[in-house]
């Protein structure tokens, strides 16, 4: 009998080891994504505002791997000097990704669902805790497709008004440079953009070099986020109202839509300024082959003195090491601009949104992943490098006496900045900066709050605002003789233009309408760079005529006027959204 037992009992242990189960003493070391999805997947991310190319790495990835049991390949748009061609390569194939994040507008969705490359959603989301939160503007957004369905999902979606600016403590744009630098020169009055220029010939000369010995320079420009236009030019008519929407510059606050290729165009304006800022020594000859992340290095070394966005300059450049020694970025105040906020999307930016491959292997999988980007911890952890979120909570910030502050690490990771901050093991390992998201996409507004009304943005809390009292905000607010934050002073000033959130995007345009812009495009961009880097004034108008010319003989004059509906289209909606918004206040 005892012998038999034993028989019975080496049987059963064989099998079981063979078979993988797992007896009641034995303890189950899965991880919360194994024991869900027991097979280990390599996703492809297709991503057209990512800034980086293949796995995303560190503790971001590890949150990943703990809770999906996968890891992401990231295919980057912004990163490949081909990615037309390459988009449409995939396109092709029959595979974009398992996640695409792109554009809905242009025909992009309509195109993508007809051809079976992104998947309908609905029946996935049925227990869809943080996705079904949101099903009115998933509906809004996936109504680009034509056909019935949750097909994508947009970004940045707001809990607040549309006419109010989404920005908490800067504008999105708005002149700033190395304060510090601007105090020495004396604060000169800054009444108009050319002002800027002999301003900055001054600061380049006092700054001699950079931390680590470059030279300075006052602007460094990257290509890669050019659209219809060279971007860099666009944001320096963001200055004075003007936001770019393909070839067209609409001011939404005065109704004026220029053209990009017209003669006396904001847009030729701004190259015009480059041009002239490029004559003086200003610009970095580094510029026409660098992209984002080239210029963030310069600008974190003090290698560059104008920041195109307040939170570039700011994010980038005022450590608490900088900081300690007088050195840093702020806005300035320029009498007759009119900077651009953004208003509140309530419905999200329909422009940058997240969807499911319609091939991929587990469908189930990639909507959960997209469920948990909309929860509070995938909100707190996926806030692209730039969006300022908090970060993950008892890492970065910790709740005490029901109030959230920032702990060391948070501290060294967002005022101190340190580069080489190790992540400890619990949260994955590897260096912070080196983990951070690199989807560069937000699921919600920075302003919105969690489930306990903490904000995501830890900039407003009170805790960083007294960590981050400096003598550079001092000064500034002594200068300006104001206790307001730059939003608020320039408001004040009537220095600001809120664009107001909408769900506006472009409807799709014929198959050869879209070859001749993308002619186009490649044009204006083309001859943009040479403009801004010619030789002498002479040089400078022929490019611009050559470049006019070129774009009348490729049939730009139809283009023209498809993009100037597109934007007088837009102006009108956001005029209601400015009235709807006024009808609803108490």
């Amino acid at each position: 009998m005892k012998k038999n037992s034993k028989t019975i009992i080496s049987i059963l242990l064989s099998v079981c080891i063979l078979s993988g189960c797992r007896l009641p003493f034995s303890s189950d070391n899965r991880t919360e994504g194994e024991k869900k999805y027991p097979e280990f997947l390599t996703i492809d991310v297709y991503d057209t505002q990512a800034n980086t190319q293949g796995l995303q790495r560190g503790w971001f990835a590890g949150i990943i791997r703990e809770k999906f049991n996968m890891q992401l390949n990231i295919i980057s748009a912004n990163m490949d000097v081909n990615s037309d061609a390459t988009y449409e390569t995939m396109r092709a194939s029959g595979k974009l990704g398992d996640i695409i994040i792109t554009n809905v507008d242009n025909g992009r969705l309509n195109d993508l669902v007809r051809e079976g490359l992104v998947l309908d959603m609905t029946d996935y989301m049925k227990n869809c805790v943080n996705l079904n939160k949101y099903t009115k503007q998933i509906a809004a957004t996936s109504a680009f497709a034509d056909a019935d369905g949750y097909w994508a999902v947009p970004s940045e979606i707001s809990d607040y008004p549309s006419t109010e600016p989404s920005e908490a403590i800067e504008p999105t744009n708005a002149p700033t440079l190395r304060w510090d630098l601007y105090k020495r020169a004396g604060y000169p009055q800054i009444s108009t953009l050319e002002d800027l220029l002999p301003v900055l010939r001054k600061m380049q000369d006092m700054a001699n070099e950079s931390d680590s010995g470059r030279p300075v320079y006052a602007f460094s420009l990257f290509g890669d986020w050019d659209g219809g236009a060279m971007q860099n030019a666009g944001a320096l008519a963001s200055l004075y109202g003007y936001d770019t929407q393909g070839f067209m510059m609409l001011n939404p606050k005065t109704g004026d839509i220029e053209s990009v290729a017209g003669k006396d165009s904001i847009y030729l304006k701004m190259l015009h300024f480059l041009f002239e800022a490029n004559q003086m020594g200003l610009v970095d000859p580094e510029s026409p082959t660098q992209n984002y992340e080239n210029v963030a290095a310069k600008m974190r070394d003090g290698a560059v003195l104008y920041s195109l966005w307040p939170w570039m300059g700011e994010s980038l450049y005022n450590s608490d090491e900088h900081l300690a020694v007088g050195k840093g970025f702020a806005s300035v105040k320029m009498d007759d601009a009119s900077y651009i906020c953004w208003g509140n999307d309530p419905d999200g930016k329909q422009t940058f949104s997240i969807m499911v491959g319609g091939t991929t292997k587990d469908p189930g999988r990639m909507v959960d992943f997209i469920d948990w980007l909309y929860s509070d911890e995938g909100i707190e952890c996926c806030g692209s490098p730039t969006g300022d979120m908090r970060g993950p909570q008892n890492l970065t910030w910790e709740i005490k006496d029901n109030k959230p502050y920032l702990t060391k690490f948070g501290i060294d990771a967002f005022i101190n900045m340190k580069e080489d901050l190790d992540v400890p093991e619990s949260f994955g390992g590897g260096t912070w900066s080196g983990g951070v998201s690199e989807l560069n996409f937000k699921p919600v507004d920075m302003k919105n709050t969690d489930k306990d009304n903490i904000s995501f943005y830890y900039q407003e809390w009170d805790d960083y605002r007294t960590k981050t009292a400096s003598s550079i905000t001092d000064d500034w607010q002594r200068h300006y003789n104001t206790k307001l934050t730059p939003i608020k002073y320039f408001e004040e000033n009537n220095l600001i233009s809120v664009i107001p959130g909408s769900e506006w995007a472009a409807e799709d345009s014929p198959e050869y309408v879209r070859t001749v812009e993308q002619q186009c495009r490649q044009t204006i961009i083309d001859y943009s760079w040479k403009m801004v880097f010619a030789e002498s004034e002479e040089e400078f108008e022929a490019l611009s005529d050559i470049m006019l010319s070129t774009l009348v003989r490729l049939g730009f004059d139809e283009i023209e006027q498809i993009n100037r509906e597109s934007a007088k289209e837009r102006d009108e909606l956001l005029k209601k959204a400015v009235k709807v918004s006024a009808e609803v206040k108490p």
